[in-house]
């Protein structure tokens, strides 16, 4: 893959959109101040998988303290999932109408709030401190790209690794750290949850100058006039469903593991700060596919074998975790790992490589992280209720090795050599 194809990964959601001589002058600004912004972007970072894995180590308490069937404690993360689909729709429009700096900025305020919310002794706040939460991870998720791709057009490939890295990295640390971290504040889940809300805040921070930079910026963007022949609705477009469905059922799949991989080991008699590491292993790992599949992805015309490549290794985890669970948990959680990273990659670079030009990315990313994010809300939830009903992982792994069948054949379609 060139590096501008590389470049081409960060997917701008303000692609539409041209700036003024005003708005220009702005970014200037703001790029005069490189180390400001380079700190910025690797905290904020650090904080878009933080507050989802430091949860998972901890569901079984959550549940005992509140009382909740496994279903219930499954909304703990299906929530928040739901809401990165809403949230998806919205951030584009927000990030045009008052800026991405001021924007980030209101999300890691908000992820900072929602985080502790969500400890508060009731459902509701912790069912309201989880929307809060996935809403802000969306807004996160969408305008940091774009916004990496408008500042470092000629870096986008390095700092594409910085951002990706600093992302994994918050959510390892999350998810080891989170039982030693209920240990030291007395045995306290809440205290343990609540401690990374200091991070968000911190996050926020390092963004305060970036807005007040960019402050006079808002309102001077115009949207850029399409060229003729080129609008296209990727909505009835059945290649671009087909990317979509892919992004979903490999969302889908990697947030069942965020929810209850922990949970499958202490069951089988894994102890909780155990579990907690090796889920921790299983994050730092997906570093490992999601560089290298990309890769490989952009050197090929159809990427049909890297789809069998990682819906097979996803498949073979999870049928590790029904046959040996803990005796092979390192082996599972690294199989798992590379093939989550190497299939989430492979699903960002779809979206570039079925697009004919960036509006039309642009367009394709928004539909399958909306309707991606709102199929994957409904894995956890699902294997909740089904190990509710059976007393067992044993079924709901096996829909799940049905997920990843169902992801290698729409995967199949969308790989082939076409333009949406």
């Amino acid at each position: 893959m060139s590096r501008s194809d590389s470049d081409q990964l960060l997917l701008d959601a303000e692609a539409d959109v041209r700036p003024s001589p005003q708005g220009v002058a702005a970014r200037r600004a703001l790029l005069a101040h490189p180390a400001v912004l380079l700190i910025g972007i690797v905290l904020a970072s650090l904080n878009m998988r933080a507050a989802l894995a430091s949860v998972s180590p901890l569901v079984s308490e959550i549940g005992e303290a509140f009382g909740l069937s496994s279903t219930g404690s499954s909304l703990v993360t299906s929530v928040p999932v739901l809401f990165l689909g809403v949230g998806a729709m919205v951030a584009p429009w927000l990030g045009r109408r008052f800026g991405t700096e001021r924007v980030l900025f209101a999300a890691l305020l908000l992820l900072a709030v929602g985080i502790v919310v969500r400890v508060l002794p009731s459902l509701p706040g912790l069912y309201g401190g989880s929307l809060l939460i996935g809403t802000a991870i969306a807004l996160l998720n969408v305008l940091m790209p774009g916004l990496i791709k408008r500042d470092f057009p000629d870096r986008a490939a390095a700092m594409t690794s910085i951002y990706t890295g600093a992302m994994i990295a918050g959510a390892t640390v999350a998810a080891a750290a989170s039982v030693p971290l209920e240990r030291a504040f007395g045995d306290s889940w809440e205290a343990s949850m609540a401690f990374w809300s200091l991070l968000a805040v911190v996050a926020a921070v390092a963004w305060l100058p970036q807005v007040l930079i960019a402050r006079g910026r808002t309102g001077h963007e115009v949207r850029a006039a399409p060229a003729p022949g080129r609008a296209k609705s990727v909505w009835r477009s059945p290649l671009a469903w087909q990317v979509t469905f892919f992004m979903g059922l490999q969302s889908l799949w990697s947030y069942v593991l965020i929810a209850w991989m922990p949970t499958i080991f202490t069951d089988h008699g894994m102890s909780r700060s155990s579990a907690g590491v090796v889920f921790a292993f299983n994050n730092l790992i997906q570093i490992a596919g999601a560089f290298g599949v990309p890769l490989l992805a952009g050197r090929m015309r159809s990427q049909r074998p890297l789809i069998v490549l990682v819906t097979s290794l996803v498949a073979t985890g999870y049928v590790g975790l029904m046959l040996a669970p803990v005796s092979g948990a390192w082996l599972w959680s690294a199989v798992l790992g590379i093939g989550q990273g190497g299939a989430v990659g492979l699903a960002l670079t779809l979206i570039v490589l079925r697009s004919g030009d960036a509006v039309t990315a642009a367009r394709l990313s928004g539909m399958a992280q909306t309707v991606g994010y709102l199929l994957a809300a409904v894995g956890p939830l699902a294997a909740g209720a089904v190990y509710e009903a059976t007393g067992s992982w044993t079924l709901p792994i096996a829909l799940m090795l049905g997920v990843c069948a169902a992801a290698l054949v729409v995967g199949l379609f969308a790989a082939r050599d076409r333009k949406v």
